[in-house]
């Protein structure tokens, strides 16, 4: 027998760690609620700008799209993704196929999303590029996220 070795979490995920801890310090300064949801975007538009062109793409259109369609949504960086809160809490996210050298980008929901559909339904999505059509779907999933929470 071979021994496997187990060397914990890979680079991106440590990255993906230390970024959230970031973000925590960050959150936690003082000041005044509408600075802080500035701030808060301000840092999701850089993060998007810092894509690959491909998946820049789709979380600029993500991003219009949510705006748009779901303005209640906060931006924020969560793990170093794009992410839309409500209240504070995650509810939809988007990841970069860079993040963590995936052949795809995701657009996923938190446990936090009102998707429920009986015992089994999709929190993610993976993305290749982002039609019309799955603009509106996204849309539609979004508003249906929020839609239920209280």
């Amino acid at each position: 027998m071979t021994a496997v070795k187990f060397d914990g979490f890979t680079d991106e995920e440590r990255g993906a760690m230390k970024a959230r801890a970031r973000e925590l310090k960050e959150s936690a300064r003082r000041g005044s609620r509408a600075a802080k949801a500035a701030e808060e975007e301000a840092a999701v538009v850089e993060k998007i700008a810092e894509m690959q062109e491909s998946d820049r793409v789709m979380a600029e259109r993500i991003h219009a799209v949510i705006k748009e369609n779901v303005p209640e949504l906060a931006p924020k960086l969560w793990y170093g993704m794009p992410s839309y809160a409500r209240d504070g809490k995650v509810v939809c996210f988007f990841q970069s196929a860079q993040k963590f050298n995936a052949r795809y980008a995701t657009f996923g929901f938190s446990d936090k999303a009102a998707l429920d559909d009986g015992a089994m339904w999709p929190a993610s999505y993976a993305l290749k590029e982002l039609t019309a059509e799955g603009a509106a779907r996204i849309a539609a999933l979004v508003k249906q996220a929020v839609a239920d929470l209280a």
